[in-house]
């Protein structure tokens, strides 16, 4: 069996509950995950000229894939992926729903060896029905390609540990724990998930909670055990 560390953060563009733009903290706390994949939400680049894209690669070693969601004048707004493996193929969904804060789904193809992982990175809405609606479409996205072990995972903004929209789903994706990472100081809603699909399996989740990380964003990461069948 082969297992990778997985972990959802959402950035909040860098800036911590201080109220302070501070790309190198988000970036210790990634290095602190040790995780071989991350999903990022709320990733913008560039701000006031630095290149937010650039220090994550060059701050973490790792492989670099970003989905812009939101134009800015000056630079975008959106989801990204870190990988220890060599990113294979990328693929933009479009999630956005009508008079909504537009919103998407980055899916990755990481691969080392003979072994593939399919990781989707996505935001989703503040409302219910918007978050149904999205998750449907996610759910055919997966079910596209049913033969990929697939791991989804993302900031879902779901404020209840029995969302309604997800209980939906729950036969596809399945059930974990619902660990609260917001807000990162005294966190109380489970609004980031991380689900595993055919051939990945979770075997553990936990919020990440150092002393760094309460501050650097307000969403603390969660990290998850994913074990792939060989």
């Amino acid at each position: 069996m082969t297992r990778l560390r997985v972990a959802t953060y959402n950035l909040h563009s860098g800036v911590g509950v201080d109220r302070r733009f501070r790309p190198s903290r988000i970036i210790e706390v990634i290095n602190e995950l040790h995780a071989d994949v991350v999903a990022l939400q709320e990733v913008l680049s560039p701000v006031r000229g630095f290149d937010v894209h650039a220090q994550l690669r060059s701050g973490t070693g790792l492989h670099l894939a970003t989905m812009t969601t939101m134009p800015l004048a000056g630079g975008t707004f959106g989801n990204g992926m870190l990988s220890r493996w060599p990113i294979i193929e990328i693929v933009e969904h479009d999630l956005s729903v009508a008079r909504r804060e537009p919103r998407g789904a980055l899916e990755v193809m990481i691969g080392r060896g003979e072994h593939r992982l399919r990781v989707i990175a996505t935001h989703l809405g503040l409302r219910s029905a918007e978050r149904s609606e999205q998750l449907a479409r996610l759910l055919a996205i997966v079910k596209s390609a049913p033969e990929r072990p697939t791991v989804l995972a993302g900031d879902f903004n779901v404020t209840r540990a029995r969302a309604r929209e997800l209980r939906a789903h729950a036969a596809h994706f399945g059930r974990i724990d619902a660990l609260a990472t917001f807000p990162s100081i005294a966190p109380v809603l489970a609004l980031d998930r991380i689900f595993a699909v055919s051939g990945a399996s979770i075997i553990d989740v936990a919020v990440h909670r150092s002393r760094r990380a309460r501050v650097a964003s307000d969403h603390l990461p969660l990290v998850a055990t994913i074990e792939l069948a060989d």
